[in-house]
């Protein structure tokens, strides 16, 4: 059925205006989220300071097609992907130029959380990140539900203190943004994946408050989004973002983060 772009457009208006409204704190216009907001929102002090190197990390949601052979070079477009970490990134170094601000992205499609521990001093450590950005989960129920690892959310919980314990002692004045893993009801993503996918996107949380870190919350958002248009105009099999999912994405986490 054709839609007319303009109700589209003021649809979407409406479900960013149903996450943000404005006040004034010390003169500045702000944006608080009564809806959408995790641990930190506009009006708190920014997780990014100036001359911050950020990691992002993560599975394929993270990696998004990034060029691997680049990774080393900070601010490369190519080596940040075409999901929400090149849009996060975009938008920062416009916004801040003469900020000095490094950000890499270190995602690895189909990576779980012991697979991220792996490659942590390498893709982590010693790059000595100011910030550090972490979305995984998804692929430690998706591979256990399609046989290919013997996984569960103890498993799950337990690997993700270890990784966290270890990089709070490696790096103690590290900022920490833990997301939320997410999943929309479509693609790949059928009941199967219910109850027990929640407990996954609590454990996550759970680890946000004992390691004092800034908390994502993207399926919440994606819940709202779905008001407006079927899941799989978000993310098309039920985990990936299309652009759409995205640039919801890169919104969200600017608003909590920054």
């Amino acid at each position: 059925m054709k839609t007319n772009s303009n109700s589209g457009n003021f649809s979407r208006r409406n479900f960013i205006k149903g996450c943000a409204t404005t006040t004034t704190i010390a003169g500045v216009s702000t944006f608080l989220l009564p809806g959408c907001s995790g641990s930190l929102s506009y009006g708190h002090k920014s997780v990014v300071n100036k001359d911050s190197t950020i990691l992002f990390q993560g599975d394929s949601i993270t990696d998004a097609g990034r060029d691997k052979r680049r990774e080393g070079n900070v601010n490369d477009a190519s080596a940040l992907g075409r999901g929400y970490v090149y849009l996060i990134a975009a938008k920062l170094l416009a916004d801040r130029a003469g900020d000095g601000l490094q950000i890499y992205n270190r995602g690895i499609s189909g990576n779980k959380v012991f697979q991220l521990a792996e490659r942590w001093d390498k893709d982590c450590l010693d790059l000595k990140p100011d910030v550090l950005s972490i979305l995984i989960g998804v692929n430690d129920i998706w591979h256990t539900l399609n046989g290919n690892y013997d996984g569960t959310v103890e498993k799950y919980e337990a690997d993700y203190r270890a990784l966290l314990a270890r990089t709070r002692r490696e790096l103690p004045d590290l900022r920490l943004v833990i997301c939320e893993p997410f999943a929309l009801r479509c693609g790949a993503v059928n009941e199967r994946w219910f109850p027990e996918f929640d407990r996954y996107r609590a454990a996550a949380e759970k680890m946000s408050h004992e390691f004092n870190a800034v908390f994502v919350p993207f399926q919440s958002m994606f819940d709202k989004a779905t008001k407006l248009a079927r899941p799989a105009h978000w993310a098309a099999d039920g985990v990936h973002p299309t652009a759409a999912g995205a640039s919801l994405m890169a919104e969200e986490w600017l608003r909590i983060v920054t």
